[in-house]
């Protein structure tokens, strides 16, 4: 594995540099025991890169290419942040209302049931349409005009609002066509425009270009629970629009992406959005109450995972973190109380637990290296199961 920490920037940000050190160490671990294949890492604080490792091969087999820091990793539902603050973005513009059903914008999403489900509704997995339909496979997804479709079609499993249950690919589906029909633009070329090409995330895609996905990292499923996780090493899929899934970047531009959220919206004299949008975006709407998909109790903002002892971002985690995590492999994440982001990518699609033990070890060590202590009783892990089929 190749590591870099900048004693510099740990010594000025009040940093550990020793237990920075432990964290590249429980990296190699990893990948030592055949915990994931590859890996990426990145740690800013107060916008200073703290720590960058990568390591491990970008193919499966000793033989493949090695894992750099440029290297692509498709993130699953880590990319969910990114379309929430495309549509947020249309909100402070006064394109859309977060509070008005989805069906103004577009009147066929209307059918089954889904009348009175909102834009923040479906930001915070409350819009009644968690998975399905069945028909709508892998092959279909580059063709928006049905995607639109399968969503109109859909009937909500419960009044939008009244339960929560997230929603894995649907999520990306309704916010994106929502996205076409308000502004115009796809998703993908909305948050090319908007997000990544003035943040200069130049790794950052909802949408790959062909010619870039030959440094794309290949997943492994090694949980024996994701036998679709092979459909998401086709060229096909890197170049789908599914803003709750397909996003593909690497920590460095992640850990930007969030530090830009952390200093207010605005970065290197660039400002993408507002204050009081972020802090909108960011506040919790769901606290502890069951995830019908995960079987976990949910802590959602509009478009966010929520922090705290129990979350993926770690046993030591503030309740004021935010970020996402991506199906079995990946993590990103913000600490505004101690100016932290964390961004750490795998290749290795892991069981539930597996993985969830596998996150919080990871966060919990660059925490307690940035002086969070652990809480003071036992934490019971609560990793979430893998979402229902349709």
């Amino acid at each position: 594995m190749h590591a870099r920490i900048d004693r510099d920037a740990a010594r000025d940000t009040g940093t550990d540099a020793s237990g920075l050190e432990a964290v590249v160490a429980l990296l190699e671990g990893f990948l030592d025991n055949g915990t994931h294949p590859g890996a990426q890492l990145t740690v800013r604080r107060d916008g200073r890169i703290l720590l960058e490792a990568a390591g491990g091969t970008m193919r499966p087999g000793a033989d493949g290419p090695p894992v750099t820091q440029r290297t692509l990793f498709l993130i699953f539902s880590a990319t969910k942040p990114l379309t929430a603050l495309a549509i947020h973005l249309l909100a402070e513009r006064g394109r859309l209302e977060l509070d008005a059903p989805v069906a103004r914008y577009w009147p066929e999403f209307a059918g089954g049931g889904k009348e009175v489900a909102t834009v923040a509704h479906v930001l915070s997995h409350q819009a009644g349409v968690p998975v399905g339909p069945r028909w709508l496979t892998w092959d279909r997804w580059q063709d928006l005009d049905a995607v639109a479709r399968a969503m109109a079609e859909r009937d909500a499993r419960w009044v939008p609002g009244e339960d929560v249950g997230y929603h894995p690919l649907n999520f990306g589906w309704i916010l994106g066509e929502l996205i076409r029909r308000v502004d115009g633009r796809t998703l993908g070329r909305f948050v090319a425009d908007e997000i990544a090409g003035p943040l200069r995330l130049r790794d950052t895609f909802i949408g790959l270009p062909a010619e870039r996905d030959p440094e794309v990292a290949h997943l492994v499923d090694l949980s024996g629970e994701s036998a679709f996780v092979l459909d998401f090493n086709r060229p096909e899929v890197h170049a789908v629009q599914c803003g709750a899934a397909t996003g593909i970047s690497t920590t460095d531009d992640l850990t930007r992406f969030y530090t830009m959220l952390l200093h207010g919206g605005e970065l290197d004299g660039v400002r993408i959005v507002r204050p009081e949008t972020i802090a909108r975006a960011t506040r919790l709407v769901v606290d502890g109450k069951m995830d019908r998909t995960l079987q976990v109790p949910a802590r959602w903002a509009l478009g966010f995972m929520i922090g705290g002892a129990t979350s993926p971002f770690g046993r030591r985690s503030s309740p004021r973190t935010f970020g996402h995590s991506g199906h079995g492999c990946t993590t990103a994440w913000a600490d505004p109380e101690l100016g932290l982001t964390l961004a750490f990518f795998t290749s290795g699609v892991q069981s539930s637990l597996v993985n969830y033990m596998r996150m919080t070890r990871v966060s919990d060590a660059v925490l307690a290296a940035c002086g969070r202590p652990a809480p003071e009783r036992p934490v019971t892990p609560t990793a979430p199961r893998p979402p229902a089929p349709s």
